[in-house]
């Protein structure tokens, strides 16, 4: 692999690890505690992430249970889960918050589906958006005189096969989460 080539082979490794972030944060029936990394808590005036004012562990399959280490935290805690998009009531019984994940309806799995297949073509553009700037980037430098002709072509077809191996990691990925959410 060229050094022409690696600044974006890491680029569209960017893009796959963004799209594995995102559909994390997909809830598919199970309790999954990277539903919360995008909830902030009002912690002494300052937005922060749950995480890191509370315990975040999985009780069991469906429940997800949030212990604050400062007990006075317990009511933003619940506030902030209410206020976001995660789409389940909180549980408070003084110590705990419980969240209990509902198996989702066929209906709405199918939706879900839909949804991480948007995500992966979006990653998939995003891939293939790198891979355009790297072939006017290998032009621009046969242009310049910085590349033979053979160079370019030797770049490019590299490129293509950087490019072809991070469309079937994306699709990998993709497939993973649509087993996940289509599992009963």
């Amino acid at each position: 692999m060229s050094e022409s080539t690696k600044k974006f082979e890491a680029k569209m490794s960017g893009a796959a690890d963004h799209l594995s972030r995102e559909l994390k944060t997909i809830r598919a029936g199970r309790a999954n505690p990277a539903v919360l990394d995008k909830v902030m808590v009002d912690y002494y005036g300052s937005p922060t992430p749950i995480n890191q004012v509370a315990a975040v562990a999985v009780a069991e399959a469906r429940v997800l249970t949030i212990q604050p280490w400062d007990a006075s935290l317990l009511h933003p805690i619940e506030k902030a889960i209410q206020c976001s998009d995660v789409g389940i009531n909180p549980i408070d019984d003084g110590r705990v918050i419980r969240l209990i994940f509902p198996a989702p309806t066929e209906e709405r799995r199918k939706a879900l589906t839909k949804d991480v297949q948007k995500l992966g073509e979006e990653a998939k553009v995003a891939v293939r958006n790198v891979r355009r700037d790297a072939m006017e980037s290998f032009k621009a430098q046969k242009k310049a005189g910085e590349l033979t002709e053979d160079d370019q072509k030797n770049l490019e077809e590299e490129m293509q096969k950087i490019t072809d191996k991070f469309i079937k990691e994306i699709d990998k990925i993709c497939e993973a989460k649509v087993r996940e959410i289509m599992e009963i």
